[in-house]
């Protein structure tokens, strides 16, 4: 059960952004900081795809609506992230099933992946930018403190992710009325693409 910390972490963390976990667990494997990183997320090859992937999630979740519309696009892929490198660092240290490790890391990936997705389309109900840039930044500072304090403190950093999810939760809720109001602007600018596609497409009269 030693690994279930670490496995919960990388959960929550994964669900905020998948490619900034593989990439600092790669980093930290690969430095020798960390003796808990699987060898196949220390490859070159691995850390060069994540890193750019990192980097254009980097710019995508700072921008208003590209970044829900990200979010859209990630709704499977961080989970499933989450869940691998679950697994992979059960299967590591050989003190969880890899199957239960990833349901784990799965599960909490996915609900924190929701909680991100929805403070985002409540954040895109404001109109200017800088809310996103703020709330982005501080994700990826958070994601990177967090992971780096598992490394050396895993049950302290788990208690510190738990809370985050709960908190992050009980905020979505909070917020439910300008999602919703962030979901009706998106139906009704689909609406009016629509109607200005089939406009443009009749005969002149």
């Amino acid at each position: 059960m030693s690994v279930l910390p670490l496995v919960f972490t990388s959960g929550w963390a994964s669900g905020i952004n998948a490619y900034a976990v593989v990439l600092l667990l790669g980093v930290f494997g690969a430095t020798g900081l960390s003796d808990e990183v699987p060898a196949s997320l220390q490859r070159t090859d691995v850390l060069v795809v994540v890193g750019v992937l990192f980097l254009c999630e980097a710019v995508a979740d700072k921008i208003p609506y590209v970044d829900s519309a990200w979010d859209s696009v990630h709704t499977v892929i961080r989970p499933v992230m989450g869940a691998v490198v679950a697994a992979l660092l059960a299967g590591q240290s050989g003190s969880l099933p890899e199957l239960a490790a990833g349901a784990v890391g799965g599960s909490t990936a996915l609900v924190s992946h929701l909680v991100k997705a929805g403070t985002r389309m409540a954040v895109n109900t404001s109109p200017e930018p800088f809310s996103n840039i703020v709330v982005s930044v501080a994700e990826d500072l958070g994601v990177a403190g967090l992971i780096t304090f598992a490394m050396f403190h895993p049950v302290a950093a788990s208690v510190i992710a738990g809370t985050l999810l709960v908190i992050g939760i009980v905020v979505v809720v909070f917020l439910a009325r300008k999602i919703r109001r962030f979901l009706r602007r998106r139906a009704q600018r689909r609406e009016e693409k629509r109607l200005g596609r089939a406009g443009a497409g009749r005969p002149p009269g």
